[in-house]
Parts: structure tokens; C-alpha cells; sequence
């Protein structure tokens, strides 16, 4: 592997922004020459800005959204590399547990969380905005949950949000890292909402003259916007008949069943302490190099040959699949610890 550093980015802006009025607050990402992926720095203001809108009786309604060509890329991966291999390996897992508190926090959020995502929207955006209220998308919108080219895992909630998405398409988008457009993903139920970009200045002025928490009121409101556009015929949402056929099969086979099926039946709490487990055997690798090799071959020396530990499906056991789940034996590693919330996620139409 390359010669790696651990960087934080030195340009004199703000990465998290504020805006809005009393009443409808906005969280603006604005990492734009990383497409807004997310760190540590990040992900703190965000939290925070969450947590004192919540608490805030005057705030009504908070709108996320990204500036620039995405809502939001995924997590920084290289930073992570870099601070796990430059220093101990639990310095990522400290920023991976404060993402999954900040998912919890959106997919539990006392009042109405709107995502308007015009853009890329991949990894650790989707587990920031697939669990809120609304999430609205428009025609230049790209979802995918591409962690597997890296030798991770799709993550950040996604056992939660794709396993409740029809038939089987979950574990096809999981398996595969998939991309899915605005349309796409508004048919599967991903998004809320389509709308076409040229009304989302209007429709986020609109938005800002909300009085009401109450979600229907909301959900009136940015019905007057939505447009329903038909799926392309070689979208793959399109040949649902044939994936389910293909990923029901029992095998790639128990990971996916530990994974995205038991899903299905868990709360977001137990799918996020899942995800915690398992990245905190990946960044310790005590099972594999992948997630490390993964990362090389894709996102560090970039010649797309990673080196996979073992080397064919046939040699992963049983055992070796099953150790990710149990928590690390480590006096360095802790659990992972989600605040108590005492709200369920809104339940939106489209999880009907």
C-alpha cells in the first residue's frame, strides 16, 4: 500500500452549515469538493445542530441537504485508513460510533426530519437521510450502497432501511452496490417523494413558511410539488420477479441472512449495534485484511485488484462469518452506547 497520512482538510470554511428562520431550520452539508463525505467534524456539528433543534419548542421542522453535485458520498474512508494505520486501530471506531448515534438520532427524531437529496446520496449519506421523515428526490439523484467494493459491508442502518423495501431488492442492492436513480428510488420507497429540480427552491421556500410540526400538514405540503414519472424498462426495479428468484436463495447465503433479513424484524437499535460489531472487526481485522486491501485497491493505489482474504466464497466458514457479530475481546474496545430515545420513527407511507 501507498504511503499514507492521516489529513483533515485546512480550508477556511464551514463543513456543516445553518440556515432558515425561527421555525424551519436547515442543515446544510458543504464538503463539496468531497461530495460531501462526511468526518469526524462533520458529523459532530450535525449532531449537535440536531439535538438543539429538537429541544428547541420554536423549531418546527428541519430540512437536510448537501451543496454542491451530492447530498452526501458516504463516509471519509480515507481518513479512516489513515488514522487506523497511523495510529490505533480504535481511532475510526470512535467516529464510526458517533455516525451511528447520529443515524439514531434522525430515524428517531421528534419532529419532522426533511432530506432533499439532489445528488449522489451513497453509504454514510443514505444512513443519514433514509431513515428520516421525508426524503426527497429529484432526477439528478444517484443512491447506492457500494461498500462491498471496499471489503466492507453495507452499513450505517442499511439492514434496517433496504430490508423493508419490496421482495427481496434490499439484498440485491446490498449484495451487488447497485445505483439507483431519483425514480428508482422513489418507486421502490427509498424516497418519499420525486420532484423535478428546477421546483426545489421553491418547494424549500414553501417549506420555510411551515408553522406545523404535524407531519401530515408536511407531507400536504410537499404533495403540491411531486411529480410521478415512470420507471425506465431496464431499471432492475422492473425485474423484481427475477431478483427475488435469484436473492431468496439461501446462501452468499448466511450473511445476508444475519444481515439484511434479520433486519426485517429488528429495531434500528439492534441493526445499528450490529453494524458496530461488525465494522469493529473489520477495522481491527480480526478475521480479514479486506476491508484494508479493499480500500487500497479502490480508493488509495486505485488499481481495482484487491487481494481478498480468503480468496474464493467457498473458503468463508461459518465461523468466520459468525465472529463479527460478538463483541471484540479487547480492554481498548467498548461498546457501542446509543442514547435512550423514547420515539419510535415515523412511520411514512412508503413502509407501509
Amino acid at each position: 500500500m501507498a504511503l499514507l497520512s492521516f489529513k483533515f482538510d485546512t480550508q477556511p470554511i464551514n463543513q456543516v452549515l445553518s440556515a432558515g428562520n425561527s421555525a424551519v431550520k436547515l442543515v446544510i452539508l458543504n464538503r463539496p469538493h468531497k461530495l460531501n463525505s462526511l468526518n469526524y467534524e462533520m458529523v459532530s456539528q450535525i449532531l449537535k445542530n440536531l439535538r438543539m433543534y429538537e429541544t428547541d419548542s420554536s423549531v418546527k421542522l428541519v430540512i437536510l441537504k448537501g451543496n454542491g453535485k451530492g447530498f452526501c458520498a458516504g463516509g471519509d474512508v480515507v481518513s479512516v485508513i489513515s488514522s487506523s494505520l497511523t495510529g490505533h486501530w480504535t481511532y475510526p471506531l470512535k467516529f464510526y460510533g458517533k455516525q451511528l448515534i447520529l443515524d439514531h438520532l434522525a430515524a428517531t427524531y421528534k419532529k419532522p426530519l426533511v432530506s432533499v437529496i439532489n445528488g449522489v446520496v451513497m453509504g454514510g449519506g443514505a444512513g443519514l437521510s433514509m431513515n428520516t421523515t421525508f426524503r426527497i428526490v429529484t432526477e439528478k439523484a444517484v443512491f447506492a450502497m457500494p461498500e462491498t467494493y471496499i471489503g466492507f459491508f453495507p452499513d450505517v442502518s442499511a439492514s434496517y432501511f433496504l430490508s423493508r423495501l419490496p421482495g427481496y431488492f434490499g439484498e440485491y442492492l446490498g449484495l451487488t452496490g447497485a445505483r439507483l436513480d431519483g425514480i428508482e428510488m422513489a418507486a421502490c420507497g427509498l424516497a418519499t417523494h420525486f420532484i423535478h429540480s428546477t421546483k426545489l427552491n421553491a418547494l424549500e421556500n414553501a417549506l420555510q413558511a411551515i408553522t406545523s410540526s404535524n407531519v401530515s400538514t408536511v407531507s400536504a405540503l410537499i404533495e403540491t410539488f411531486t411529480e410521478k414519472p415512470t420507471v425506465k424498462k431496464d431499471s432492475p426495479f422492473k425485474r423484481l420477479e427475477i431478483i427475488n428468484k435469484c436473492f431468496s436463495k439461501g446462501t452468499v447465503e448466511d450473511i445476508i441472512q444475519s444481515l439484511i433479513r434479520k433486519g426485517r424484524i429488528q429495531n434500528i437499535e439492534q441493526c445499528l449495534h450490529r453494524d458496530y460489531n461488525i465494522a469493529s472487526h473489520l477495522f481491527k481485522r480480526t478475521v480479514s485484511n479486506d476491508f484494508y486491501e479493499g480500500s487500497r485497491a479502490k480508493l488509495f493505489d486505485k488499481d481495482n485488484k484487491p487481494k481478498w482474504e480468503p480468496s474464493k466464497l467457498e473458503l468463508v466458514s461459518e465461523e468466520m462469518v459468525e465472529q463479527h457479530f460478538t463483541n471484540i475481546t479487547d480492554h481498548a474496545w467498548e461498546p457501542l452506547q446509543l442514547p435512550q430515545r423514547f420515539h419510535s420513527p415515523i412511520i411514512t407511507a412508503s413502509r407501509l
